[in-house]
C-alpha cells in the first residue's frame, strides 16, 4: 500500500533568512510606528539619532546580521574576498574630511556641483566627482541631478568639526598604521612597548602615539576632538557608569564612615566623576591623570559646585608610578574607565602593581573596559561569582567590530582587547591577592565592569 506521507524538503537557508528578515523587520517598523518616529531613511532631513532601545538590540541585531549573511551568500567567493578587502574604501572618505568637503555642501534641499567642489579643494571637478560617487556608494553624500551633490544622513554628520576630526584620524593615523602592522610584528617580534608600533612606522619615528600626539598641537587638538565623538554615543555613556555598578551599596559597607573615597585612574578633564558625585552623595572622587590633561581642570568642570565642596578633585599623576600621595592612600575604589586596553599585558601589571602601596584590605579595583567575545560563543552579561557568569550569543556584525578594534589596538598601541579569562589572568600576575568578583555588562553598554577586590589574606 503506498504511503500517503510527503517528504518535507528542508527549507534552504536563504528562505530561512528572508523569514528572519521580514520579521524582524514588521517589529522594528511597528516599534517606530507605536512611538511616533520617523521611518528609516538615509536622507539628509532624517534623525541621526540611534533607534529606540526596544529595537536597538537583538531585533536590530538580527536583521543586521541576516542581511549581511544573505548579501555574502549571493556573491562569488571573489567578490566575497574583494567586498573585505577593499583598501580604496578610505579615500574617499579621507578627502572629504580633509577638505571639509561635508561642511561645504549646503544642507537641506540644496545642492552643490562638482565643479565647486573641485575648485574650493584644488581637486578638480573630475576628481571631485571621482572621490564622491565612490563615497555615494557607501550612503555618504547623493547626487540627485547631474553633478550636483546632496547631503545624506551620513554626510551630513559628517560636517560638525567633531566628526571631521575623527574621520581625519581615522583615514590619516589609523588607516596609515595598519599598513604597517605586518612590518612592526617582523621588525619587533613580541614587543610589548608603545613605541615599537605599526604607528611609530607610519610616523617614521621612534615615538609612542603618546609622545607624538604631545609634541604636535594640531595633533593633540584633533585627537581631543575626535575623543569627543565617543562622548556622544549612547553605548559609551557615562549613565552606564552610574547604572552599571551599585555605587550605593559601598557606603552601607562602610558603616564608620559613610564617605566613600574613589580615585578615577586617567579620568581626563572630570565629566564621569562629576556625573558620579552628582549622583551619588556619598562618594568624593579624585581625578588622577596627566599634567597637561588636568591643568585648568577643576576651574573649566560645569558642576562647580562639586569642585567647591571638594567633593571633586584634581591631581597629576603618572599612570605607572606608585599610589603614595595622601589623597589616594586608603581610597575606597579606584577606578579604571576605558584605560587598560591601551596597554600591553607588561604595563598594565605595572600600573595595578603600581596601586598597591595604596591599597588597604578589601578595597577595591573597578575596571570598566572591553571584554571580548570567547571564540565562537558570547559576550559577558555578569553574574555575582568568580566563574559563574551569564552569556548571550554575541552578533557577528557587533563581533566584527570588536575584532577590527582589536588590531586598531594593536597596531597603534601595541595593546590589545581582552576576553574576561585574560582579564583575569591579568589581575592574578598582577597579584594573587586581586581577586576577581562580580562582572556585570550593562544593558547598551559597550564596556564591562569588572570588579577586583584586594585580598591580602587571601594569599
Amino acid at each position: 500500500m503506498a504511503s500517503n506521507s510527503v517528504c518535507q524538503i528542508p527549507e534552504s537557508r536563504i528562505i530561512q533568512l528572508a523569514r528572519i528578515i521580514s520579521e524582524s523587520v514588521a517589529k522594528i517598523d511597528e516599534a517606530l510606528s507605536e512611538q511616533g518616529l520617523e521611518p528609516l531613511s538615509f536622507d539628509d532631513g532624517a534623525p541621526a539619532g540611534y533607534l529606540p532601545s526596544e529595537v536597538s538590540g537583538g531585533v536590530r541585531d538580527a536583521v543586521i546580521d541576516a542581511t549581511a549573511e544573505l548579501h555574502d551568500l549571493l556573491l562569488e567567493p571573489l567578490h566575497l574576498i574583494k567586498a573585505y578587502s577593499g583598501s580604496n574604501n578610505s579615500v574617499c572618505m579621507q578627502a572629504i574630511a580633509r577638505y571639509g568637503i561635508a561642511s561645504m555642501v549646503p544642507p537641506g534641499d540644496q545642492m552643490m556641483s562638482f565643479a565647486d567642489i573641485g575648485k574650493r579643494t584644488g581637486l578638480g571637478e573630475q576628481m571631485a566627482a571621482r572621490l564622491l560617487r565612490h563615497a555615494m556608494t557607501m550612503r555618504v553624500f547623493r547626487e540627485p541631478e547631474p553633478g550636483l551633490v546632496a547631503h545624506t544622513k551620513a554626510s551630513r554628520l559628517l560636517a560638525s568639526p567633531e566628526m571631521t576630526a575623527w574621520m581625519r584620524i581615522g583615514t590619516e593615523e589609523m588607516w596609515p598604521a595598519a599598513t604597517k602592522m605586518l612590518d612592526a610584528l617582523e621588525k619587533w617580534p613580541g614587543s610589548q612597548e608603545p613605541n615599537e608600533t605599526a604607528y611609530s612606522l607610519s610616523q617614521n619615528s621612534m615615538q609612542s602615539i603618546y609622545e607624538t600626539i604631545g609634541s604636535n598641537p594640531e595633533k593633540s587638538a584633533r585627537f581631543a576632538w575626535a575623543m569627543a565623538v565617543w562622548a556622544t554615543r549612547p553605548d559609551y555613556s557615562p549613565s552606564h557608569v552610574i547604572n552599571g555598578y551599585d555605587w550605593a551599596a559601598l557606603g552601607n559597607q562602610n558603616s564608620h564612615n559613610h564617605l566613600i573615597k574613589v580615585v578615577d585612574v586617567g579620568g581626563a578633564r572630570g565629566h564621569v566623576a562629576a556625573a558620579l558625585a552628582q549622583r551619588f552623595p556619598n562618594l568624593d572622587v579624585l581625578v588622577q591623570d596627566m599634567e597637561m590633561v588636568v591643568a585648568g581642570a577643576a576651574a573649566a568642570l560645569p558642576e562647580q559646585h562639586l569642585v567647591r565642596a571638594g567633593r571633586v578633585r584634581f591631581e597629576a599623576h603618572d599612570l605607572f608610578a606608585a599610589q603614595t600621595t595622601s589623597s589616594a592612600v586608603g581610597a575606597d575604589v579606584f577606578f579604571f574607565r576605558w584605560i587598560l586596553h591601551n596597554w600591553a599585558d607588561k604595563h598594565c601589571v605595572a600600573t595595578l602593581r603600581a596601586q598597591i602601596p595604596a591599597l588597604k584590605p578589601g578595597a577595591r579595583i573597578l575596571v570598566m573596559d572591553t571584554c571580548m567575545p570567547e571564540p565562537g560563543v558570547d559576550y559577558y552579561l555578569g553574574e555575582k561569582g568568580e566563574d559563574v557568569v551569564k552569556t548571550r550569543a554575541i552578533p557577528l556584525w557587533m563581533e566584527r567590530d570588536l575584532r577590527s578594534e582589536d588590531l586598531n589596538m594593536g597596531a597603534i598601541f601595541n595593546s590589545r582587547e581582552r576576553t574576561l579569562r585574560e582579564w583575569k589572568a591579568l589581575f592574578t600576575e598582577a597579584d594573587p591577592a586581586f581577586v576577581l568578583g562580580a562582572v556585570t555588562k550593562p544593558e547598551g553598554s559597550a564596556l564591562t565592569v569588572m570588579e577586583v577586590m584586594w585580598l591580602p589574606s587571601s594569599n
